[in-house]
């Protein structure tokens, strides 16, 4: 069974809470909006520590460096049959500085043609109900629970 691990990135902006989520590269992904966002997470192996494995997927497709008290969340299972392991962290974020490692693939279709990709494209803060309907709806659930811890711990994040 495939495993991912991933962090989602949280501010608060005018006492409302963001969260900081990234659109896939390539061209498959191009012209989707609604139900196609995603965080920022990549596989991890057997032997790997999920937290580091999702320290360093989120600075592969971002280029930023998670650094502070994480917040795990319940792992979620994909209709693939994936299962993400997600942290929620308080870190701002520029989404117009993010540097994504790339992807190859044969594009267009049965061309020969080999074409490079980011891994993702672009990167976004969204209040939650934005959010939720951005995020590909097997994640949704991952919002939903640091929405609930949020409220449940409002004098902690809301300064």
């Amino acid at each position: 069974m495939k495993k991912s691990a991933g962090i989602l990135l949280f501010r608060l902006a005018d006492e409302r809470p963001e969260v900081f989520l990234v659109h896939p590269g390539g061209p498959f992904w191009v012209k989707k909006d609604e139900g196609s966002w995603s965080i920022p997470k990549g596989e991890f192996g057997e032997n790997e520590n999920p937290l580091d494995a999702a320290r360093r997927e989120l600075q592969e497709e971002t280029g930023i460096l998670a650094e502070g008290s994480f917040i795990e969340l319940t792992p979620v299972r994909q209709k693939s049959g994936k299962i993400i392991y997600p942290w929620a962290l308080q870190q701002d974020a520029d989404p117009l500085s993010i540097t994504s490692n790339f992807f190859e693939m044969e594009w267009p279709p049965k061309s020969g043609i080999k074409q490079s990709f980011p891994e993702i494209d672009r990167a976004a803060w969204f209040e939650f109900p934005e959010a939720k309907k951005k995020l590909v709806p097997g994640q949704v659930a991952i919002l939903d629970e640091l929405e609930k811890k949020l409220l449940q711990a409002k004098g902690m994040f809301y300064k």
